[in-house]
């Protein structure tokens, strides 16, 4: 039997993106789906297409030949925080993902949905004006949240939630240990979306039929 192909697609969170910091100077990337084929071993192949910057709307039209050509066994998609940024309505990022759902549904490949995690104010820079900057921008992370997870329970899609995952109690911002930009995710943040990814998807893989 084929080793199972799993494909981690999205923007700069797939690709594993980390600012620079004083400690580590230079830009760097600590893809998840590395973490995930550490978990995964031998049972399944795990390949990364993050493009950094990308909106959802342009992750649809490489859909087909990144994702449906591919004929994996998975997809995981995550999408909509650049969107967000550019002050995106949730309901037409929804309506980007929702293609990507149908299309690997109906090719017969499994999606795996996933919550645009949150953000925070770092540094001077926020003050007053940048926190209600960030509470709209958490508000309208709800909203798209939750139309991704109310599609993932109506249609039995695999949903793993990153934004509880790595939001902090109280505030809802992207936690700090998460996080050195307040968008980007640190590497403990990436492998704590691989260890979600195999704990709540991927770990029967090697039993599943």
């Amino acid at each position: 039997m084929a080793t199972p192909l799993i494909i981690c697609f999205g923007d700069s969170l797939t690709a594993g993106y980390q600012s620079p910091t004083r400690e580590y100077p230079t830009i760097c990337e600590t893809p998840p789906g590395h973490f995930l084929q550490d978990r995964l071993g031998g049972q399944a192949q795990v390949m990364v297409s993050g493009v950094c910057g990308e909106l959802t709307g342009e992750m649809t039209m490489r859909f087909r030949q990144t994702v449906l050509d591919r004929k994996p066994h998975a997809v995981v998609i995550l999408g909509g925080t650049n969107d967000l940024g550019w002050n995106a309505d949730p309901q037409e990022i929804m309506r980007n993902l929702l293609k990507m759902y149908e299309q690997a549904r109906g090719a017969g490949i499994r999606p795996v949905a996933v919550t645009a995690p949150s953000l925070r104010p770092t540094g001077d820079v926020w003050g007053t004006e940048g926190q209600r900057w960030v509470q709209d921008h958490l508000d309208r992370r709800h909203a798209l949240n939750r139309l991704i997870q109310d599609y993932a329970q109506s249609h039995r899609v695999p949903c793993v939630d990153l934004f509880t995952a790595t939001a902090e109690d109280g505030t809802g911002w992207l936690a700090e240990p998460y996080s050195n930009d307040g968008l980007h995710l640190t590497t403990a943040g990436y492998r704590c979306f691989a260890d979600l990814l195999y704990d709540e998807v991927f770990s029967a893989i090697g039993t599943e039929g």
